[in-house]
Order: C-alpha cells, then structure tokens, then sequence
C-alpha cells in the first residue's frame, strides 16, 4: 500500500521543505507501482511531484537509476529538480506536469503524440557510463536460442513500460515518466511494447502495427525479430496474468500479447 506524504519521518519532510520552500499541501498519487511514496506537493516554488523508496528498499537502486538517466530523456522525460538521501529515504523531485495520461483507444488524437515521442527516443543512444539491462538479459526466460537474443540487441536507450500512465499529454506533446527500468536494446523495441498496450485499448494487431510502422525504427526491423519479441512479450505476460488472476489489466494485457503473438505467426 502506498504511503501518504504525513507517513514520511518529519526529518524527512523537512529535507524537502528546505529544497522547496514551505509545503502547503500534499496529494498522494494514485497511479504508478514502483514507489513507496510518490506525491503532488503544493509548495513556494510551486508543484512538484516526489517519488521515493526507504533506503532499505530491495529496489531502492532504481532511484539511482532514474537520476543518472534523467539528463539523457529530459526534456522528453520531467526535469529532475533534486534528490534527497537522509539514510532512511531516497526521493527524487521532479518538475510537474500537468497533464492527462494518454488515451491509446483507437482513432484517439493522443496516438500521433505518443508516436512523436517513441520517435525521439528510438533516436537515443544508451549512454556511456550507466550500467543498463540489456533487452535480451531482460527476456531470457522467455526466448529459445542465442539467436533469438541477438535479434533484440542494440544501443538504443528503451523505456519499455509504455503503459498510458507512463505517457502524459501535455500542451500537444506527449511527456514519458517513470523511468526505473531503462534498457539498452534494438531502436524498434520500444515501438513494439507500444503495440500490445494498443490491442489491449481496443486496436486490431494490424492496426497496432501501422501506428507502430509511424516510427523509422520499425521498418527495418527483422520480420524474425518481430515474430520472436511478439513470442516473448507473449509469454512475459501470460506468467504476469497467471500471478495474478483477479487483476484485470494483467489479464487484458495477457490477452493482447497473445493475440499479436498469434498474428505474426505464419
């Protein structure tokens, strides 16, 4: 269960308000999965959007991560205000956006915008000094042979968790937010994530595809390498849904993987 703001130690919060100025109000997130505690805080320097793990968190290393990183996807990404280690919590504060998560339901207008922004950042290389996952470590388990995993592997800088809460539409553009998980992988991967969460708004695997092909990461992709990512992404989420049968968007998103899995096969 997510903590509010008031759970945090007052040491803590007054950490913050040092960086920020005095903290009028604060309104606990009600979307997102990773962090223990992430915040809209109304503060003198204005709104600020916080998110964090205590410093004994198996996964508090994802914050580490997401502050190198930020530099390198900013301004696609939130800028990265500060950062906030007392030894007990890690927060990161970020400029806020304000904005709606994007709507991926088929003829929606938010659908060029996200494609603008897989565009940008298939046009990202990983950089250089920030130790990354690589795509074809990540989805070993679901792979059948090394050639497989050559297929998926590149220096391009993936986000990978394109869910609509992840993507926020702000002034025409579409802003990509949470980015615990970067990856180093193939320009188009990115793209092809997008596609099982459009079969899973309510798009054919066809036209999932095209909206895909908007990219020019995507055309030079290995038809084999599509087929295998549409295998792995597949059996990525059918073990996701079996953990958890009564969570619905687990099971709708099963459900896609398996249809454009499906689709590609011959």
């Amino acid at each position: 269960m997510r903590m509010h703001w008031e759970d945090l130690p007052a040491a803590t919060r007054e950490a913050v308000a040092a960086r920020t100025g005095p903290i009028y109000r604060a309104a606990t997130a009600d979307k997102g999965l990773n962090s223990e505690i992430a915040a809209t805080l109304e503060t003198r320097a204005g709104r600020i959007f916080v998110k964090g793990l205590s410093c004994d968190h198996p996964r508090v290393w994802t914050q580490q991560r997401e502050t190198a990183i930020n530099p390198h996807v900013a301004p696609l990404a939130p800028r990265l205000l500060w950062t906030i280690n007392d030894g007990t919590w890690n927060l990161l504060g970020f400029e806020y956006l304000d904005g709606h998560p994007a709507d991926y339901s088929p003829r929606s207008d938010d659908l060029p915008l996200v494609a603008e922004a897989i565009i940008t950042l298939s046009g990202v290389r990983a950089p250089v000094g920030i130790v990354l996952k690589q795509i074809e470590q990540r989805f070993a388990d679901y792979l059948d042979s090394p050639d497989d995993a050559e297929l998926l592997r590149g220096e391009t800088l993936l986000h990978t968790d394109w869910t609509p809460d992840n993507v926020l539409i702000v002034d025409n553009a579409a802003r990509v937010v949470d980015w615990a998980w970067p990856t180093r992988g193939a320009a188009w991967i990115d793209a092809a994530c997008w596609v099982v969460w459009l079969i899973a708004a309510g798009h054919t695997p066809s036209d999932a595809e095209q909206w895909a092909a908007k990219t020019p990461a995507w055309s030079p992709a290995p038809a084999r390498a599509l087929d295998v990512f549409a295998t792995a992404q597949q059996r990525l989420w059918a073990g996701i849904a079996a953990d958890a049968p009564d969570v619905e968007w687990k099971q709708a998103l099963a459900a896609a993987a398996g249809q454009w899995a499906t689709y590609r096969r011959p």
